[in-house]
């Protein structure tokens, strides 16, 4: 049994297909079938059934994979530990961040980042809050950047800064004529939102007491990016972050309006399990990310209430 063939399980497992599991580990199907065949020779057990579309994990197959999770995840510990006391920024580092704040928060540090330290190697992926805490209860990411503390017990968070809420309003909407925009003048029937699991979503409906609304929030559109365009065409409200602010032309910047006092704010967080230990390379992160939004943004100020 090597550490390659947990490797490989696991990829399978994750995939339900082998050759996208081969691809995912850089090696051919038939090289990666053939180290999976003779773990399951060397086990007595079948791990998998190949007879299924997409491929199965039997149950005893499950419990060798979980197992193989943790044993993977106490190697790659061990390989950090000796990272942190050398003091080396390399490697494969795997950051989770919220759709809600990758578009506008990484051009901002990422590629700086990466040519500041070239031989580290940050995989990011997009994903919602409870896929994240999930991921990295189970070891598939290092870090997270969220807009929420952690529920999980086994995770811990820092603030990286706070951010206002903006409305974007169609020029047919009655609010467009006024300066600032009230949680009254907001109903379902009028506003774009991203569907269920998404914090961003939480954060406004609680604001705004809309918990329940249906209407234009039921629609399943792809992203913000998506519900500023409805806008843009003469359709309702949707909710934009801060940072958005920065990649608006100046026809866009027309739509924008603040909230009125106190105006919603959220927290942007970095998220790490209790057991992380590249402390060096995750404080270089911070410093990066805090360096690369405006000062103004690292505090609370008196006018912004915490949704």
């Amino acid at each position: 049994m090597t550490l390659q063939q947990l490797e490989y399980i696991i990829a399978v497992d994750s995939y339900k297909h082998f050759a996208k599991a081969a691809e995912h580990c850089h090696v051919t199907q038939p090289t990666l079938s053939a180290m999976i065949q003779k773990l399951e020779e060397e086990l007595g057990v079948r791990i998998f059934d190949r007879s299924t579309q997409p491929v199965t994990t039997t149950a005893i197959g499950k419990k060798i994979i979980e197992k193989s999770r943790t044993v993977l995840g106490k190697t790659q510990h061990i390989k950090e530990i000796v990272a942190e006391e050398q003091g080396a920024i390399s490697g494969t580092f795997r950051l989770g961040v919220l759709p809600t704040i990758a578009p506008y928060l990484l051009p901002r540090f990422y590629l700086r980042f990466m040519d500041k330290h070239p031989k580290l190697d940050i995989r990011m992926a997009e994903m919602k809050i409870s896929d994240i805490e999930l991921a990295l209860d189970k070891g598939e990411l290092d870090a997270a950047i969220t807009a929420t503390a952690p529920e999980n017990k086994h995770l811990t968070s820092q603030l990286l800064y706070f951010e206002e809420f903006f409305g974007y309003i169609s020029t047919q909407e009655p609010v467009f004529k006024e300066s600032v925009i009230r949680t009254s003048d907001i109903s379902g029937k009028h506003l774009w939102l991203l569907d269920e699991g998404h914090c961003f979503r939480d954060q406004l409906l609680k604001f705004c007491s809309l918990e329940g609304v249906q209407s234009r929030i039921a629609y399943r559109l792809g992203s913000m990016e998506t519900f500023m365009r409805m806008v843009e065409s003469g359709q309702g409200i949707t909710i934009i972050p801060e940072l958005a602010l920065d990649q608006l032309n100046t026809c866009q910047q027309e739509l924008v309006r603040p909230f009125a006092l106190p105006r919603p704010t959220r927290q942007i967080r970095l998220i790490t399990r209790h057991d992380f230990v590249r402390h060096t390379l995750l404080q270089l992160l911070k410093e990066e990310i805090r360096n690369s939004v405006p000062n103004q943004m690292h505090i609370l100020k008196p006018n912004q209430y915490e949704v």
